[in-house]
């Protein structure tokens, strides 16, 4: 790979760095403002509230959402003393762990929803 290909390679993913976190500043400052929600907490809310189903395994959650398990038990608690969110084991097999969407939590997704989608639209139109 030639000198001028690795500039441009570094050039674009620097470029890509300074566009995501512009947006993901600006999404986190509006919607901690108006709703009280963090970009992450903002990301678990519309994971459980997209679909057919409210609840998901927290493994398949983590993953989705871009944490670790571990920052996603966390947040996941965060989310459950606020009563947004709350857990569940598996029927099926016991060691599972889902993480279900409370009525409380879909209000706060469907209020927080519009502001994301502004800002999104302002920061990336």
């Amino acid at each position: 790979m030639g000198a001028a290909t690795e500039d441009k390679l570094v050039s674009n993913w620097r470029e890509l760095l300074d566009r995501y976190a512009r947006v993901s500043f600006a999404v986190e400052r509006e919607l901690q403002e108006e709703h009280g929600l963090g970009v992450s907490e903002f990301e678990v809310l519309e994971q459980l509230a997209g679909g057919e189903r409210e609840q998901h395994r927290m493994q398949e959650l983590a993953e989705s959402v871009f944490l670790s398990q571990s920052a996603l038990s966390r947040l996941i608690g965060r989310l459950e003393t606020d009563g947004l969110v709350s857990r569940a084991i598996c029927s099926e097999d016991r060691r599972g762990i889902y993480a279900c969407l409370t009525p409380e939590g879909r209000r706060r997704y469907e209020a927080a929803r519009p502001t994301q989608r502004r800002v999104l639209a302002e920061t990336l139109g």
